[in-house]
């Protein structure tokens, strides 16, 4: 099965098999968990019961999510060590504090709060069940912050020394965690968590539209989650086009494997929509191109010069077609998205937002499209820093573990066989918990304490309830 590939192969098929399911789990959960407090918040606000109802919906989702995350990552560590033991042992002094920090900070917090976010709206006070609610939520973008900070540390290494050993230690800490790419980085990994959370709650609200308009629940989700994409989409695009102008000045050979520039342009580059790179050739083939179009994006002028990677020695080149392709499926994925929150805001214009079912075909199809744009936004953002682990100082292949091909080739097969029951046996289950509707006999306790007593006026009820549709 594994005839003619290596060790070092094997270990980057088993690494990138492991994240790209694992992923898919956070990517969910962080903007899950937002949008849990916020279903929480407008309840404690409102005293709608609309509210409690959503809440109580998505939390077995989230706690299944979770749980699956946990899982299907904390093999990711051990990998260090089994894989790729001399890139732990090089990169550890670094990496290995800012790991022990997203533990000691944000899994902490998480696990903490987590039984009573699950089993604590009857038990606990309602503030003290909504702080909960808020630790979890804030857990989950802590440990974005550590892990993408690390991870970030590893695209633009900033803040280091090397010592005698050959390990990279820390200079300057705050230079370390706040390397240069990271904020681009943190804010977009963010915004496309919470654009794949509202694409999935807007499929199942769309779903259950489907079968019956008048339901409150869906029609509270499925509104909700179309302002989320019409409104941060736009704000991701802009994330989107910030951060790519920062890899063009720390990663320039990511960008020219991103645009499928193996040569330079001195007047102008085009825009290759599409095209087959083929990496021996040093060309794009069948190239379909706008003319300047990407000195334009990047430059911010049809003119300016673009440097490709003939400038670049071939042994450093990234793979370029995959690269080359995942970059589309992202931007793809992303302008399908946009458009989605468009269309969303003419439907809504006329009416028609709880009526359209061909709005609400087009928004479950468009369920996936947030998972799918995250995968490729990843496999973007870690081929094209290859062939090395730190960028352009620690090369993959100094990086890997002196294992024999048949240990790597047989965790790998026995990764591939759990995760893919996991996955199976999980996404089932999450499926099935979205195919049932919101029922009002979910709800938790209701408060005895009446609107006006608690502060709110039935006015302010009235605007959030417009604020919230």
């Amino acid at each position: 099965m594994f005839d003619g590939l290596d060790a070092i192969v094997l270990a980057r098929m088993q690494f990138a098999f492991t994240m790209s399911f694992h992923i898919i789990f956070p990517s969910f959960s962080i903007g899950l968990a937002s949008y849990l407090a916020v279903l929480e918040a407008l309840w404690l606000w409102t005293k709608r019961e609309v509210f409690i109802n959503l809440f109580n919906y998505w939390l077995k989702i989230f706690a299944v999510a979770f749980g699956m995350g946990v899982v299907s990552g904390i093999v990711m560590s051990y990998q260090f060590g089994t894989n790729w033991s001399a890139f732990a042992d090089k990169t550890g002094p670094i990496i290995g504090p800012m790991m022990a920090y997203e533990v000691l900070t944000a899994f902490f917090l998480e696990a903490g709060f987590l039984g009573v976010m699950l089993f604590g709206l009857k038990r606990v006070g309602h503030r003290l069940h909504f702080l909960a609610t808020l630790m979890v939520a804030t857990g989950t973008l802590i440990s974005t912050f550590w892990i993408l900070s690390a991870n970030s540390w590893m695209q633009t290494p900033a803040g280091y020394a090397i010592n005698p050993e050959g390990q990279f230690v820390a200079a300057n800490w705050w230079e370390v965690i706040f390397n240069p790419s990271f904020p681009y980085r943190l804010v977009h990994m963010v915004l496309a968590a919470y654009l794949t959370t509202a694409l999935v709650v807007g499929a199942v609200g769309a779903y259950h539209l489907l079968r019956d308009r008048h339901l409150a629940g869906p029609r509270m989700m499925f509104s909700m989650a179309m302002w989320m994409v019409s409104l941060v989409a736009p704000i991701q695009m802009l994330a989107g086009d910030q951060h790519g102008l920062n890899t063009l000045k720390y990663q320039p050979a990511k960008v020219m494997a991103m645009e499928g520039h193996y040569q330079s342009h001195p007047n102008g580059a085009p825009l290759i929509l599409f095209g087959l790179p083929d990496q021996a050739e040093a060309k794009v083939k069948y190239a379909i191109e706008v003319p300047k179009m990407s000195s334009l994006i990047l430059k911010h002028s049809p003119n300016a010069p673009l440097a490709g990677l003939d400038t670049v020695p071939r042994k450093d080149w990234p793979p370029v077609p995959i690269t080359f392709w995942s970059f589309r499926i992202m931007v793809g994925m992303g302008c399908l998205i946009a458009g989605l929150g468009l269309l969303s805001l003419f439907v809504r214009w006329r009416g028609d937002l709880y009526q359209s079912r061909l709005f609400h075909l087009i928004a479950i199809a468009m369920g996936p499209a947030g998972f799918i744009a995250v995968l490729a936004g990843w496999i973007t953002t870690e081929t094209g820093r290859q062939p090395f682990t730190v960028f352009g100082l620690l090369r993959t292949v100094e990086s890997v573990s002196p294992l024999a091909t048949p240990a790597v080739a047989s965790s790998l097969i026995a990764f591939v066989v759990a995760y893919f029951a996991l996955f199976i046996a999980g996404a089932i289950y999450i499926l099935r918990l979205m195919a049932l509707p919101p029922h009002p006999s979910e709800q938790g306790p209701r408060s005895d304490i009446p609107i006006r007593a608690a502060g709110i006026t039935p006015a302010a009820g009235v605007a959030a309830e417009g604020a919230a549709i």
